[in-house]
């Protein structure tokens, strides 16, 4: 499977001209019937040795964190993070292998967190829950900019979600080591830092609009990382999960739902869906056994999400330029191109 951004690349090494690589586009988009730039296409795999070499490093990694952990809880971790630098330098910048380099890459910020917080297990300071807070805090910062070094030397796409992540636990941290009594409200400071990565993946989506650079990789995996943060406080909060369910909490699921929708339309992307699909069929399979359907309310509910889903599927690309024409202009301009026109070569 060949990305976008291994076009771009082609392009820029000289293999093909921008005219083939633009034919080629066009191309796909007539034979699957939609424009590429809804597809959200990236790259997970190059080929089953991919799955391969990733199989290998997960067990070479997992012995070396047990190794590690078994003569102290730091050295673990920091085997790990070594290890996945050093075989990112192989993998990642030589083979350009998509699944393991971003395999490497989790390994590697979680190794480096893992180091931090097993060598303080191993010390077991006696210290105040603020302290620990901004203890925590401070490991967020070491991770974060441990993350940076990592996308310098590598141009790991999903990498910029990883250090946003990481930033967004600091600011957390941060604010329950500053107002320990604001604990119980955490779930609206994880919210508040899912909307600033959303915000975050739309900067990275407006500066390539047609989705043809790396750019449009990162934003793939910052709008992967902001949607739970953004779903699952807000059903968290309406207690959907809390084993009752009534009619109005399931309404405004629904309705939230469909916003939802609405807004993966507009910004082309899918991950808002797929993170809040779990609290909409829950809530609607237990609207169905209120109103007896007890045996076949989850069948009820999957049956008429699954065809829904579907037909937005079918019919995303026309469904989504009648949701961005009905934005205000500086808006849609902003926002990714709703149509790829065909890029003809013409005599010099």
């Amino acid at each position: 499977m060949y990305s976008e951004s291994d076009l771009e690349s082609a392009v820029a090494a000289g293999a093909i001209t921008p005219a083939a690589a633009a034919a080629f586009r066009n191309h796909i988009a007539s034979s699957r019937s939609t424009a590429l730039v809804d597809e959200e296409s990236f790259r997970l795999l190059t080929g089953f040795n991919d799955i391969f070499v990733a199989i290998a490093i997960a067990l070479l990694l997992t012995a070396l964190a047990w190794i590690g952990g078994d003569v102290s809880p730091g050295l673990g971790g920091a085997l790990v993070a070594g290890a996945s630098w050093m075989l990112a330098e192989y993998f990642t910048m030589k083979r350009r292998m998509a699944l393991p380099s971003i395999l490497l890459l989790l390994s590697f910020t979680g190794g480096v967190a893992a180091t931090m917080v097993g060598t303080m297990v191993d010390l077991d300071p006696q210290l105040s829950d603020r302290v620990n807070a901004l203890i925590l805090a401070g490991f967020g910062v070491v991770t974060a900019i441990a993350t940076w070094a990592h996308w310098r030397r590598f141009h790991v796409p999903i990498t910029v979600a990883a250090g946003a992540v990481s930033l967004v636990g600091v600011a957390v941290a941060l604010i329950l080591a500053a107002v320990p009594m604001v604990g119980g409200q955490i779930a609206w400071f994880v919210l508040a830092g899912g909307i600033a990565i959303f915000a975050t993946a739309m900067w990275w989506d407006m500066s390539d609009r047609p989705r043809q650079t790396r750019r449009s990789d990162v934003a793939f995996w910052l709008h992967l990382a902001a949607a739970p943060m953004i779903a699952h406080p807000i059903f968290h909060q309406l207690g959907v999960l809390d084993g009752y369910v009534g009619t109005a909490q399931a309404a405004i699921v629904i309705a939230l739902y469909v916003f939802f929708a609405g807004v993966s339309l507009a910004v082309d992307r899918r991950a808002l869906l797929v993170s809040s699909l779990a609290y909409v069929l829950y809530a609607m399979s237990a609207l169905f056994e209120r109103f007896g359907a007890v045996s076949l309310g989850v069948a009820f509910t999957a049956l008429i999400i699954g065809s829904a889903l579907l037909m937005l599927s079918a019919f995303w690309h026309p469904v989504r330029r009648m949701v961005v024409g009905t934005l205000p202009d500086g808006w849609r301009d902003r926002l990714p191109i709703s149509d790829r026109p065909a890029a003809l070569a013409r005599p010099a």
